[in-house]
C-alpha cells in the first residue's frame, strides 16, 4: 500500500484479441455539454458481460502515453509500433505531427547481430546515445531488470552496456555529462565509461537479502514510492547513493507452483513493530573513484531516508530525514569538512527545515530548488489543508496558495516567468483542476475548461502541456495546449468507444451526499439499474477503498471496473460508493481523523450509508452487500463482522485482516506500533470480530501476493473455523496483488458477481 498511489483493482493492459466492428455509428457526443449515457429504452441494445469487460478489449479507450520531452521543449519523443516493429519517432509539439524516426529495432543489433526488442529508452544529456532496455523482468510493484544497449545515433553503433554474461542490470541511467552510464546488478553499484568501454565496480559488498547499494529495498520501493537509490549530480562528477543493510529484517516467504517442486521466494519484509534495515547515504566521486558515508547528525531515533535530491550546484545534496513515527521531518544539507591534519574530507548533514506533526507527514516529490541554489519550492498540510510554500535554505518562508482546499501535485514551475504549475481540488474533492500562479502569490489562472478529473504533462521549459480530461460518465479525452492554457489540438477524443458504449444503454452514474449520523457529510455516487423503477425495490451493492491516500468517489472515468459496477446495475443493483473519513482532499484533519484508529470511523460510516440506503424507498434494506480490495477488502471484513446486522454480504479480495501482519511503513505512519497501540490494532482487526457475522463470505487472494500477503486471508479463515462460520475462500496460485493475467480476471469477477446474485437478489 503506497500512501498516496494505493488502488483498489490496478487495471493492467492484457493482450486483446478482439475489437469493435468497423461498421458501427457514431455517437454525437461533446464532452463539454453531453453524456454518451441515455436512460432511455434501446432496442438495439446490445448485452453486457464480464468476457465484454475483461476479456474483449471492448471498453479500452485510448490514451497517449510515453511522451518524453525533448531538451529544446518544442519536440517530444513516443515509441510506436512501425511496420517492421517497435521504433522511436520525434514529434512536434507545436502541430503534434512527426517530424522523422529516430531509429527501429530493425537498427538495434545484439552481439549475434539479431535485432533487439524495445522495451524502455532514455536519451543522453546531449541526446546523442539512447539507452535501450531489452527483455525486461518485473520484481515488485516498480521495480525490474534488463539487460541494456547504448545506440550511437552518429556512428549508427549498438554496444551492450555490461557483459550479459553477468547477468541482467537495474536502474542503468546516463550522467549528466552523457559519457557515463551507472546501474545495479546483484545488489552493487556500478558504473561505465561509454567512451572506453570500461566498467567501474564501485561497491562490493552488495548481497541478496542482506545488503543492497544502489536500489531500495521492498518497504521502500512499495511505501516511499521509488527504487532508483542512486542520483547523478548536475555535472556527472558525483554519485549519491543508499546502501540498506537488510540483515536484522525478518524474511517472509511466498510458493509458487508449476513444477514437481514448488519454488519457495524469500525477501525481506519489515512488519509493525519489527526491525527495518540500517541506512546510510553515500557520496561517489567519479574523478577520485571514492566513496564517502554521509554523517546524518541528531540520531537520536530511528528514521528513514525517503529523498535525496541534488540542487542545481554540483556540491549542494539535500537529503530527507523522517524519524520512524513520520510526525518528524527534516531537510537536510550535506556540507563538506576538512580535517586538515588526516587531509580527509568528511560529510556531513545538517538540517536546513523542520516540519512537525501532531499525526504523521506524507512524503511528497514536490521539493524543487531554483537555480539561485537558496530557494525551493514545498508542500505542506501545516495551516490545515495542502498547500504550496516557497522557502530559503537560509529561513524565509512564503505560502503561495491559501484556502480552504488542497493543493494535489506541483507539475513543474517556469522559473524564468515566475509561474507555478499546478493541480488542485479547488473545486470540491471530486474535481482535479489545472492552476497556474505567480511566484508571489497573485495572478492565479485555472487553466483546464471542463469539469472533473483534469491532469497534465509539459514540456521542459514549460512550453507546452498535454492536459488528460475525463468525468464520470465520458471517457478520456486529450488535449494539447500551450503553456497559457490555449488549445492547440484535440489528440484523443475516443469516439469509438464512445460509439460502443452508446449501445449498451448504461445508467448515469450520479453524485449525492448525506450525513453520517455524527454530522458530517460524505460524498458519495451511485448507479441505479438499467429503466429504474422508483416504485421498486433494489438491492444494493456497495464498493470502495476507504483508506487513506486514495480517493474513489471523483468525477473521472472508472476504465473497467465501472464497467462491471454498470454489469451489476443492468443486473438490478444499486450500485453505490462512498468516500468515508480518512480519505483526501477535505483538508488535514478530515484526513487524519482515523489516526491510531485505522477501520473505525470509516466502518462507522460505511454502516452509516447502509443505513441511508435502506431508509431510501427505492432500496432493499435487507439485501445490501459490499465488496473491496486490498484496504477496501479490509474495511469489507469489517462491514461483515462489525457491521454484521447491515451487511448480508461481503467480499473480500487481498484483505488486511490484522495490520500486525502488514509493512511497517504505512502501518505506523497511521497507527504508530503494535507495542504502542495495541488496541488500535486489535479493536479494528476483524479476525476479532468473526463471531458476529451473520451474512454470506467470500475471502479472494493472490497466492504470490507480497504485498498484503496471504497469510492475512489464512488467518482470517483460522478465525472463521474457530467459530465454525460458513464462507467461501478462492486463492489464485503465484499471482501477485493485482491477480491479473490470460484469464484470471475473467475468473475473479464471474465468481464476484455470481456470488452477488445469489446472495442478494431476491428469486
Amino acid at each position: 500500500m503506497t500512501t498516496k498511489y494505493f488502488y483498489i483493482i490496478p487495471l493492467i493492459a492484457i493482450s486483446l484479441s478482439c475489437s469493435a466492428k468497423k461498421t458501427e455509428t457514431k455517437a454525437k457526443v461533446n464532452p463539454d455539454t453531453e453524456s454518451i449515457f441515455d436512460s432511455a429504452t434501446n432496442p438495439d441494445e446490445k448485452e453486457l458481460t464480464n468476457d465484454l469487460i475483461w476479456y474483449s478489449g471492448e471498453f479500452y479507450g485510448k490514451s497517449v502515453r510515453g511522451v518524453s520531452s525533448m531538451n529544446d521543449g518544442e519536440h517530444f519523443t513516443a515509441m510506436d509500433n512501425g511496420e517492421m516493429g517497435p521504433e522511436i519517432n520525434k514529434y512536434s509539439y507545436k502541430t503534434y505531427e512527426k517530424v522523422s524516426t529516430i531509429l527501429t529495432f530493425m537498427d538495434l543489433k545484439d552481439e549475434d547481430g539479431k535485432p533487439i526488442p524495445i522495451d524502455a529508452y532514455e536519451f543522453s544529456a546531449d541526446e546523442q546515445k539512447v539507452l535501450i532496455a531489452t527483455e525486461q523482468e518485473s520484481i515488485y510493484r516498480r521495480s525490474s531488470k534488463s539487460y541494456y544497449y547504448i545506440y550511437d545515433l552518429k556512428t549508427k553503433k549498438t554496444i551492450p552496456l555490461s557483459d550479459k554474461e553477468l547477468g541482467k542490470q537495474r536502474l542503468a541511467d546516463f550522467s549528466p555529462s552523457g559519457n557515463l552510464v551507472a546501474f545495479v546488478r546483484e545488489n552493487n553499484l556500478f558504473f561505465v565509461n561509454t567512451e572506453t568501454g570500461k566498467e567501474i565496480q564501485i561497491t562490493q559488498d552488495g548481497k541478496i537479502n542482506e545488503i543492497i547499494n544502489g536500489a531500495t529495498d521492498w518497504v521502500y520501493e512499495e511505501e516511499f514510492g521509488f527504487h532508483k537509490g542512486f542520483e547523478w549530480n548536475s555535472d556527472g562528477t558525483k554519485l549519491a547513493y543508499w546502501k540498506f543493510y537488510e540483515m536484522d529484517v525478518k524474511e517472509f516467504h511466498l510458493d509458487y507452483y508449476g513444477t514437481l517442486y514448488p519454488e519457495e521466494f524469500r525477501f525481506k519484509y519489515p512488519k509493525a513493530g519489527e526491525d527495518n534495515s540500517k541506512i546510510s547515504v553515500h557520496v561517489y566521486d567519479i574523478p577520485t573513484q571514492s566513496s564517502t558515508p554521509v554523517n546524518i547528525i541528531d540520531q537520536k531515533e530511528e528514521y528513514y531516508i525517503p529523498r535525496i535530491n541534488w540542487t542545481k550546484s554540483p556540491s549542494q545534496l539535500s537529503i530527507t530525514k523522517l524519524n520512524r513515527l513520520q510526525n518528524n521531518l527534516q531537510l537536510m544539507m550535506v556540507y563538506c569538512v576538512q580535517d586538515r591534519p588526516q587531509k580527509k574530507a568528511s560529510f556531513i548533514a545538517k538540517a536546513y527545515f523542520t516540519e512537525t506533526a501532531k499525526t504523521y507527514i506524507d512524503i511528497h516529490d514536490n521539493l524543487t530548488f531554483m537555480d539561485d541554489n537558496n530557494t525551493y519550492l514545498w508542500m505542506s498540510e501545516k495551516d490545515g489543508y495542502n498547500h504550496i510554500y516557497l522557502n530559503t535554505i537560509d529561513g524565509k518562508e512564503k505560502q503561495i496558495t491559501k484556502g480552504n482546499w488542497d493543493v494535489i501535485e506541483i507539475k513543474g514551475i517556469d522559473e524564468a516567468n515566475g509561474l507555478i504549475y499546478y493541480l488542485s481540488a479547488e473545486n470540491g474533492p471530486t474535481q482535479q483542476e489545472l492552476f497556474v500562479i505567480k511566484t508571489d502569490a497573485t495572478a492565479k489562472k485555472k487553466l483546464s475548461t471542463l469539469k472533473g478529473n483534469n491532469s497534465a504533462s509539459f514540456s521542459k521549459g514549460m512550453k507546452y502541456y498535454i492536459n488528460y480530461h475525463s468525468d464520470a460518465n465520458t471517457p478520456q479525452y486529450i488535449t494539447l495546449h500551450k503553456a497559457n492554457g490555449e488549445e492547440i489540438k484535440v489528440l484523443q477524443d475516443n469516439q469509438a468507444l464512445k460509439t460502443r458504449l452508446a449501445k449498451y444503454n448504461l445508467a448515469k452514474k450520479e453524485f449525492f451526499q448525506f450525513d453520517n449520523g455524527q454530522g458530517t457529510k460524505l460524498n458519495a455516487w451511485m448507479i441505479k439499474p438499467a429503466n429504474f423503477d422508483k416504485n421498486k425495490k433494489y438491492p444494493v451493492f456497495m464498493t470502495g477503498y476507504n483508506g487513506p491516500g486514495n480517493n474513489v468517489v471523483k468525477d473521472s472515468w472508472g476504465g473497467t471496473t465501472m464497467m462491471w459496477h454498470h454489469l451489476l446495475a443492468k443486473k438490478g443493483f444499486l450500485v453505490v460508493c462512498v468516500e468515508t473519513r480518512g480519505t483526501m482532499f477535505r483538508g488535514r484533519d478530515f484526513k487524519h481523523s482515523t489516526y491510531l484508529q485505522l477501520g473505525k470511523l470509516e466502518t462507522e460510516d460505511l454502516i452509516s450509508a447502509a443505513k441511508h440506503m435502506g431508509s431510501l424507498p427505492y432500496a432493499d434494506g435487507d439485501n445490501i452487500g459490499i465488496q473491496g480490495w486490498s484496504y477496501g477488502g479490509y474495511m469489507a471484513s469489517l462491514c461483515i463482522t462489525k457491521g454484521a446486522d447491515y451487511f448480508k454480504a461481503g467480499i473480500a479480495v487481498a484483505p488486511v485482516t490484522n495490520w500486525r501482519y502488514y509493512d511497517n511503513v504505512y502501518t505506523e505512519r497511521f497507527m504508530r506500533t503494535p507495542q504502542e497501540n495495541a488496541d488500535g490494532y486489535d479493536d479494528n482487526s476483524p479476525i476479532n470480530h468473526v463471531k458476529k457475522m451473520k451474512g454470506k463470505f467470500l475471502i479472494v487472494h493472490g497466492g504470490g501476493d507480497d504485498n498484503v500477503h496471504p497469510q492475512n486471508t489464512y488467518e482470517m479463515v483460522t478465525a472463521l473455523v474457530a467459530e465454525n462460520k460458513d464462507f467461501e475462500m478462492f486463492v489464485y496460485p503465484n499471482k501477485n496483488h493485482g491477480i491479473y493475467g490470460g484469464t484470471t480476471r475473467l475468473h475473479l469477477f464471474n465468481k464476484m458477481t455470481y456470488f452477488l446474485v445469489d446472495n442478494l437478489m431476491k428469486e
